[in-house]
């Protein structure tokens, strides 16, 4: 063998062996540190199995022990109550009258002209039977006079029947965001009321799989079933754009029935005696009535989280007025087991 390679030969075991050797001092230095900590590292490791069994394990035993579900059987009752609620709430989400923008037909707009222009609020155009396509000075009005606008663009007739209509909407999304707090709070004193009961563990880590675990609905505390009007102008040129966004919350509600009322030429109310089922009437009616269901007469001093609706003993569909007389308190149940039917 040449002395060229065994040159080679030593250079090919020095590249081989290298990396073996510091592999070896690596591993080496590691299991010293590991012998010389033993008892930091175990309590470490102890410490996260400890931990994980905290926050993984000891949940599901104690959610499938025979103590948690005495105590959920315990306030079944309540849940229940809670729960028929919730659903009852979002059966009134979808009262709102289905308004909409008079339909003039769809288009494509296709750009052949010769500049490069880019034109980019024209992608901003959205199409739906809730927006209006306008002028700018349209835009700019409807922001000044929302109502005025939202009558006049999205074919609000103004008759005592459409007046009618939006009063119950009124109605019905009032009582959506009172029952909601109401909810919020009953659970709040539902699960105080158990908490000396459940261990601190569940209730600072693990409080919403507890009210799930628990029986309690989800509860949507969002505004979405609020439909939203929208008034959008896209200059020509594709350059510049303003939208006017109108909201049919509360407030807005009370400003159109009262818009609408103004309008309307009485020919079947006798002046002076027809009230707007105004938030202010639905106030007034249930202070009248001592917040007592007129029905079964459960009031607000036997359950504190009562939902007491306004109610038209005659039905408006079957001839009933908005008139004081015409009106009473009803707590949820009664209301929803009443529905078109004059009580005796």
């Amino acid at each position: 063998m040449s002395k060229r390679q065994q040159e080679k030969l030593i250079a090919i075991g020095l590249l081989i062996a290298l990396p073996i050797y510091i592999a070896y001092k690596i591993l080496s230095g590691i299991f010293l540190i590991i012998a010389d900590n033993i008892i930091v590292i175990i309590t470490i490791v102890l410490f996260g199995l400890l931990v994980f069994i905290a926050f993984k394990v000891y949940p599901e035993i104690y959610f499938n022990s025979k103590k948690f579900n005495l105590i959920k059987e315990s306030i079944s009752k309540h849940i229940n109550n809670c729960n028929e609620l919730n659903h009852y709430i979002e059966e009134l989400k979808g009262s709102y009258v289905n308004i909409e923008s008079y339909n003039y037909g769809a288009g494509k707009m296709i750009d052949n002209s010769v500049y490069n222009f880019q034109r980019k609020e024209w992608n901003n155009i959205f199409y739906s039977n809730q927006i209006h396509h306008c002028t700018a000075t349209v835009c700019k009005n409807a922001s000044n006079q929302p109502i005025k606008y939202l009558c006049k663009y999205f074919d609000i007739v103004n008759n005592e029947e459409t007046l009618s209509k939006f009063e119950k909407v009124l109605n019905d999304f009032t009582s959506v965001e009172q029952g909601k707090d109401l909810i919020k709070r009953e659970r709040e004193e539902i699960l105080n009321s158990i908490s000396k009961l459940i261990p601190f563990l569940i209730q600072e880590f693990h409080k919403e799989k507890l009210t799930q675990k628990l029986g309690f609905e989800t509860v949507d505390i969002s505004d979405t079933y609020i439909p939203t009007f929208t008034f959008q102008y896209v200059s020509a040129g594709g350059n510049s754009s303003s939208r006017c966004d109108i909201k049919l919350n509360i407030d807005n509600l009370n400003h159109l029935i009262n818009y609408l009322n103004d309008g309307i030429k009485w020919t079947i109310s006798i002046a002076g005696q027809r009230a707007l089922m105004t938030s202010q009437l639905r106030d007034k009616i249930k202070e009248r009535d001592n917040y007592k269901c007129c029905s079964c007469s459960l009031s607000i001093e036997d359950e504190p989280n009562l939902l007491l609706e306004i109610d038209h003993k005659i039905p408006l569909s079957k001839g009933g007025m908005t008139t004081f007389e015409n009106l009473q308190t009803l707590c949820w149940k009664c209301n929803r087991t009443k529905g078109a039917k004059i009580l005796d």
